[in-house]
């Protein structure tokens, strides 16, 4: 294993050994949609939750559940690997909504966030240092899980221009591809509910931070070049 990637392990488990609850809790919730046993399920130990449970914490809003905070607090280190190990069975986009939502930067215990705050930045080194057909999760998605997450996306962009790896110049031809086609990026949000305008930063970072790693005809065509500039933010 890879040093990218044993730092992820560390990290998953520095998140169950900061998020360990040992007060009880009685999960709760829509009764429509969920039975006794869910909620039993949920108030046991949290790596017992199964997958179909686990993704339907990570999957639905808010307000079907009774203490919507705590119950995705205790249950956010599993999510996470299983987000990290692309085993859950939702779009992982959603997980920072609902991270938002349970308001973790204020999480009563400062080691979870600062847990969180580590996770983040390992996660998406990890990402870079696996060649995109071997990530478990296209870096697309990574990246916009811990910005909405985060409210910040500029310091991943830097850990990308910094990382000089055939992996991640990979990512990066993968990257381009996509947010290129149709001319995306003019008009790129991040998150399941599109929570992050991405533009602003995004479109300058291709075109002049890594501009001499990508190799995309499209930022060569004077046509679609034009129409790319066009999207770039006034600084007048």
């Amino acid at each position: 294993m890879d040093p990218a990637q044993q730092q992820l392990v560390a990290a998953l488990d520095a998140l169950d050994l900061a998020f360990v609850d040992a007060e009880p809790f009685t999960a709760g919730g829509c009764t429509y949609c969920y039975g006794e046993e869910n909620f039993a399920e949920l108030s046991g130990p949290p790596h017992l939750v199964a997958e179909d449970m686990l993704s339907a914490v990570a999957f639905e809003v808010d307000d079907h559940w009774h203490d919507f905070p705590r119950l995705y607090r205790r249950l956010t280190p599993s999510i996470l690997r299983a987000a990290a190990t692309n085993t859950l069975q939702v779009d992982i986009e959603v997980i920072p909504s609902r991270l938002l939502r349970a308001a973790w930067t204020t999480w009563p215990a400062a080691a979870q966030a600062d847990a969180l705050r580590d996770f983040w930045p390992t996660w998406w080194r990890a990402t870079l240092h696996t060649r995109p057909e071997g990530a478990p999760i296209p870096a697309r998605d990574v990246l916009s899980v811990i910005t909405v997450a985060t409210g910040t996306l500029r310091p991943w962009l830097d850990i990308w221009t910094s990382i000089w790896t055939a992996s991640a110049d990979a990512h990066l031809a993968e990257f381009a591809d996509d947010v290129l086609f149709q001319a995306e990026i003019t008009d790129l949000e991040m998150g399941f509910y599109g929570e992050y305008h991405a533009t602003a930063e995004l479109l300058p970072w291709l075109l002049t931070d890594i501009r001499d790693r990508v190799d995309d005809p499209r930022l060569d065509d004077p046509d679609h070049l034009a129409v790319l500039l066009s999207a770039l933010p006034d600084t007048a």
